[in-house]
């Protein structure tokens, strides 16, 4: 039996396992929010999206979810659940697809699941929507039409062409109410002054910088790195790059291209920041043997501070990765690499950015290594493109 709430007082959103999708449900947040102004929204997920939870003003709560990724769990979630029958919650959003993220909100009694048909979940949801993957093809808006009633779905994106979405896409059901992807809101994180200098001390990144050999290889906001004083070394403007790319080797820009451009700021008198994970030290490591001046952040920061650093930085080059998605999200203006992937899929969702994309034949392949090992689809996409690109944002932020 279909169940529908009118005027939910509380949700619970199931959410993403990525850092890249966790920011693009804020759009998800900010349109319930929209819907029902005094809503309150909990959000469970794993417990490392707390800190980047905390910098959305419309999640309430953040309950974490200790359970590894591909892990059933059954007896956390049904802890959990227990933990969660005595809030009264009106209705769940799971925006993952799988029959295991649909099961909390069951096991805690929920009386409205909603979620996206998909691998078996007909007896654990009972607001079951159906979705086209060619008609609605960005992720941001599938997860914002989980905010609409039933009967009204996303319009298709006027970007994608017929062939891209189906001869058929845009000819809806007639009893099919359209909203439009424009009113899709864009994520915003929140990032204030004290806390980019809070991160940017706790980093030593406000002491005189060491000789290069002994280094280890609201937008209404304007951000530290661009205003602050030689007292505490952020008066150069700064450029932070994001290298890495955890799905794999072809979504990376060569790491010499990255020393390529850092170099030619360095030269302009700007400071480069590199900002990632551990797992990115040895991109990293390569990029600062080429370009022994910047200042390599990666394995270093929290996640608060990543967020903080790049809301700080002047400008980003990014490659399509979870940060990317924090630093659209900061409004800080940056340009996006895009090999493997689909810009139209994922894109940074930020009026402040700049997509770079050579969409070839063989684009986009969605592999993690470049299935015929020449990668042109990143390696055609110059240093000086970037740098070109770079500097028609800035003039345009200025």
């Amino acid at each position: 039996m279909v169940k529908t709430v009118d005027n939910p007082q509380s949700i619970l959103v199931i959410g993403p396992a990525w850092v890249g999708d966790m920011v693009m449900a804020q759009a998800l947040f900010k349109a319930l929010r929209e819907r029902h102004p005094e809503v309150a929204i909990d959000v469970i997920a794993p417990d490392w999206s707390g800190p980047l939870l905390a910098r959305m003003s419309e999640v309430r709560e953040t309950i974490g979810l200790p359970v590894a990724h591909g892990e059933l769990g059954l007896r956390t979630r049904w802890r959990i659940a227990r933990s969660l029958r005595q809030k009264g919650y009106d209705q769940a959003i799971v925006l993952p697809r799988s029959a295991k993220a649909a099961l909390l909100p069951w096991f805690a009694g929920i009386p409205v699941r909603t979620g996206y048909r998909g691998e078996h979940r007909y007896a654990i949801l009972n607001d079951i929507r159906p979705l086209d993957e060619e008609a609605v093809y960005r992720t941001v808006d599938r997860y914002v039409g989980l905010a609409l009633p039933r009967g009204e779905a996303m319009m298709q994106p006027q970007n994608r062409s017929r062939t891209e979405a189906g001869d058929d896409a845009d000819q809806p059901s007639a009893s099919t109410d359209l909203v439009p992807v424009s009113r899709v809101p864009n994520p915003r994180l929140t990032s204030t002054l004290e806390q980019q200098a809070t991160a940017i001390r706790a980093l030593g990144l406000d002491k005189p910088r060491q000789p290069a050999a002994d280094q280890p290889g609201d937008r209404g906001i304007r951000p530290l790195a661009r205003q602050a004083t030689d007292e505490d070394n952020t008066d150069k403007p700064v450029l932070s790059l994001c290298p890495g790319a955890e799905y794999g080797p072809a979504k990376r820009w060569p790491a010499a291209y990255f020393a390529a451009l850092a170099r030619a700021y360095l030269d302009k008198g700007w400071r480069v920041w590199l900002i990632g994970s551990p797992n990115d030290q040895s991109i990293a490591a390569q990029i600062t043997q080429q370009a022994p001046s910047v200042e390599d952040l990666t394995g270093q920061t929290e996640l608060a501070q990543a967020i903080d650093l790049l809301a700080a930085s002047r400008t980003v080059v990014t490659n399509d990765s979870g940060l990317m998605h924090v630093a659209a999200a900061t409004g800080t203006p940056l340009v996006a690499l895009y090999g493997s992937s689909d810009p139209q899929y994922t894109p940074p969702l930020s009026d402040q950015a700049r997509i770079l994309y050579r969409g070839l034949s063989c684009s986009p392949c969605f592999e993690r290594e470049c299935p015929l090992e020449h990668l042109d689809c990143l390696r055609g996409i110059t240093p000086t493109e970037v740098s070109d690109a770079l500097t028609q944002l800035d003039t345009v932020a200025l």
